[in-house]
Protein backbone atom coordinates (compact mmCIF):
# COMPACT_ATOMS: atom_id res chain seq x y z
CA UNK A 1 0.00 0.00 0.00
CA UNK A 2 2.81 2.26 0.74
CA UNK A 3 4.23 2.15 -2.69
CA UNK A 4 0.42 3.53 -4.07
CA UNK A 5 0.91 6.36 -1.66
CA UNK A 6 4.38 7.23 -2.60
CA UNK A 7 2.90 7.28 -6.62
CA UNK A 8 0.03 9.35 -5.63
CA UNK A 9 2.27 11.48 -4.21
CA UNK A 10 4.88 11.92 -6.24
CA UNK A 11 1.50 12.71 -9.11
CA UNK A 12 0.85 15.46 -6.81
CA UNK A 13 3.77 16.95 -6.35
CA UNK A 14 4.53 16.60 -10.38
CA UNK A 15 0.87 18.26 -10.83
CA UNK A 16 1.92 21.24 -7.91
CA UNK A 17 5.30 22.10 -9.72
CA UNK A 18 3.71 22.60 -13.03
CA UNK A 19 0.81 24.59 -11.77
CA UNK A 20 3.48 27.03 -10.32
CA UNK A 21 5.44 27.36 -13.04
CA UNK A 22 2.10 28.42 -15.40
CA UNK A 23 0.92 30.80 -12.23
CA UNK A 24 3.96 33.09 -12.24
CA UNK A 25 3.12 36.01 -14.15
CA UNK A 26 4.17 36.90 -17.62
CA UNK A 27 5.91 40.13 -16.55
CA UNK A 28 8.19 38.05 -14.45
CA UNK A 29 8.94 35.45 -17.67
CA UNK A 30 9.57 38.73 -19.50
CA UNK A 31 12.71 39.92 -17.31
CA UNK A 32 16.26 39.63 -19.29
CA UNK A 33 17.77 37.78 -16.34
CA UNK A 34 14.89 34.84 -16.84
CA UNK A 35 15.12 35.11 -20.48
CA UNK A 36 18.65 34.65 -20.14
CA UNK A 37 18.45 31.74 -17.63
CA UNK A 38 15.65 29.86 -19.30
CA UNK A 39 18.07 29.62 -22.51
CA UNK A 40 20.92 28.68 -20.26
CA UNK A 41 19.66 25.70 -18.06
CA UNK A 42 19.03 23.25 -20.45
CA UNK A 43 22.57 23.46 -21.72
CA UNK A 44 24.05 23.23 -17.88
CA UNK A 45 21.80 20.51 -17.29
CA UNK A 46 22.66 18.41 -20.46
CA UNK A 47 26.37 19.11 -19.43
CA UNK A 48 26.30 17.93 -15.98
CA UNK A 49 24.58 14.46 -17.55
CA UNK A 50 26.95 13.78 -20.00
CA UNK A 51 29.82 14.22 -16.93
CA UNK A 52 27.61 12.24 -15.09
CA UNK A 53 27.54 9.37 -17.13
CA UNK A 54 31.08 10.19 -18.32
CA UNK A 55 32.83 10.18 -15.52
CA UNK A 56 30.92 7.60 -13.19
CA UNK A 57 30.87 4.42 -12.77
CA UNK A 58 28.30 3.92 -9.53
CA UNK A 59 29.69 5.82 -6.54
CA UNK A 60 32.91 6.04 -7.77
CA UNK A 61 34.63 8.36 -10.18
CA UNK A 62 36.13 6.31 -14.09
CA UNK A 63 38.37 7.22 -16.94
CA UNK A 64 37.49 4.80 -19.29
CA UNK A 65 36.55 4.75 -23.09
CA UNK A 66 33.76 6.52 -22.90
CA UNK A 67 36.13 9.54 -21.84
CA UNK A 68 38.14 8.78 -25.13
CA UNK A 69 34.76 9.05 -26.65
CA UNK A 70 33.80 12.22 -25.19
CA UNK A 71 37.37 13.80 -26.01
CA UNK A 72 37.09 12.88 -29.75
CA UNK A 73 33.42 14.08 -29.62
CA UNK A 74 35.29 17.58 -27.95
CA UNK A 75 37.74 18.12 -30.72
CA UNK A 76 35.63 17.36 -33.17
CA UNK A 77 33.41 20.15 -32.17
CA UNK A 78 36.50 22.25 -32.16
CA UNK A 79 37.29 21.28 -35.22
CA UNK A 80 33.19 22.89 -36.14
CA UNK A 81 32.53 19.79 -37.21
CA UNK A 82 28.56 18.77 -38.28
CA UNK A 83 26.70 17.38 -35.24
CA UNK A 84 26.43 14.18 -37.00
CA UNK A 85 30.15 13.66 -37.17
CA UNK A 86 31.08 15.13 -33.40
CA UNK A 87 28.47 12.03 -32.41
CA UNK A 88 29.91 9.24 -34.91
CA UNK A 89 33.75 10.10 -33.88
CA UNK A 90 32.52 9.68 -30.17
CA UNK A 91 30.91 6.39 -31.01
CA UNK A 92 33.76 5.64 -33.36
CA UNK A 93 36.24 6.08 -30.26
CA UNK A 94 34.72 4.59 -28.20
CA UNK A 95 34.02 1.39 -29.61
CA UNK A 96 37.55 1.12 -30.98
CA UNK A 97 38.75 1.53 -27.53
CA UNK A 98 36.68 -1.20 -26.18
CA UNK A 99 37.39 -3.82 -28.55
CA UNK A 100 41.44 -3.09 -28.02
CA UNK A 101 40.61 -3.90 -24.61
CA UNK A 102 40.64 -0.39 -23.10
Amino acid sequence: MSTWIAIALTAAGCYLVKLLGLSVPSGVLERPAVKRLAALLPVALLAALIAQQTFSTGHALTADARTLGLAAAALALLLRAPFLVVVASAVAVTALVRAVGG
